[in-house]
């Protein structure tokens, strides 16, 4: 039975679920400070996948790959404790500012640097940005096959995956030869909760940065237990064109943001008996909000 080489991309997100007054800043941008950061909700469903495809191939193994600062490193240790085998931290000041077209560049510079993969797997969009751009844009840069809006990969045979698709008005299932890339919807089934017996064997584990910046001394440890070591790639670990990456690489250029604050002018009170709740649900519909 063939083993596979997986890898998932991740992205470390503002919590946008929990948006309060301080959520953004006087220009316009996002205060990141006041929003608690997660593992991107979609990726989550897409390292399920991930995860089932190694409970049903033994051998396959799941590389996270993710993009940010330093502090980014969480979601790898997340998909540890969760089942993956590893993972790399792609982070550089050269990539600061990158949109979708720059982020998927340096993604797909990462993932040459891998090589030899099977499926790259990725949540359709993140909750920070929307744009469902990145995993399309990753397998085009790589120039393999992809499906999007996948919903449960179902088998593996001959080198093709069947894979089931929850699009807008009904399900499709299509089959796509490997290596190809596959973004999960939300309605994929939910990642499983952390394993405790990974989360005590990886704990531990930090990139270079952390470890320097750490007052723990763990040397040792490190040295016995590789596997505790998340590596650290910047622009001078791939081949990349500096002019694609970052700022410089992102035509996306935004122009105006406005903070809108949506307040009640006007409020109801429905007593909850058959002739209030007959009564409202008419205004309802003779004012056209229902029908």
């Amino acid at each position: 039975m063939k083993s596979l080489k997986i890898v998932v991309l991740a992205k470390q997100v503002p919590d946008t679920r929990n948006v309060g007054k301080d959520a953004m800043k006087a220009d316009g941008t996002v205060n990141r400070a006041a929003l608690a950061a997660i593992f991107n909700p979609e990726d989550l469903n897409a390292l399920e996948q991930a995860l089932r495809l190694k409970e049903s191939f033994p051998g396959t193994t799941i590389t996270l790959l993710t993009m940010g600062p330093g502090r980014a490193a969480e979601v790898i240790r997340e998909g540890l404790y969760r089942g993956a085998d590893g993972g790399v931290l792609l982070t550089d000041r050269a990539f600061a500012g990158a949109d979708t077209l720059a982020t998927s560049y340096a993604l797909a510079c990462a993932i040459r640097k891998i090589k030899d993969f099977d499926i790259i797997i990725a949540g359709r969009q993140a909750i920070d940005g929307d744009t469902a751009q990145v995993g399309p844009q990753v397998a085009e840069k790589l120039s393999v096959p992809q499906v999007t809006y996948v919903e449960e990969i179902l088998g593996l045979k001959e080198n093709k995956l069947t894979v089931k698709r929850r699009l807008e008005r009904g399900v499709e299932t299509v089959e796509v030869p490997l290596p190809c890339v596959l973004t999960v919807n939300s309605s994929a089934p939910d990642c499983r909760p952390r394993n405790a017996k990974a989360l005590m064997k990886y704990k531990h584990a930090r990139t270079v940065t952390e470890r320097q910046d750490s007052s723990d001394d763990y040397i040792t440890l490190y040295n016995d237990r590789p596997y505790l070591d998340i590596p650290e790639w910047s622009v001078n670990d791939i081949e990349t064109d500096i002019e694609q990456l970052g700022l410089s690489g992102s035509p996306t250029k935004v122009k105006k943001i406005e903070n809108i604050v949506f307040q009640a002018k006007e409020t109801m009170v429905i007593r909850p008996d058959d002739e209030n709740i007959n009564s409202f649900m008419k205004e309802l519909i003779d004012n056209h909000t229902l029908g």
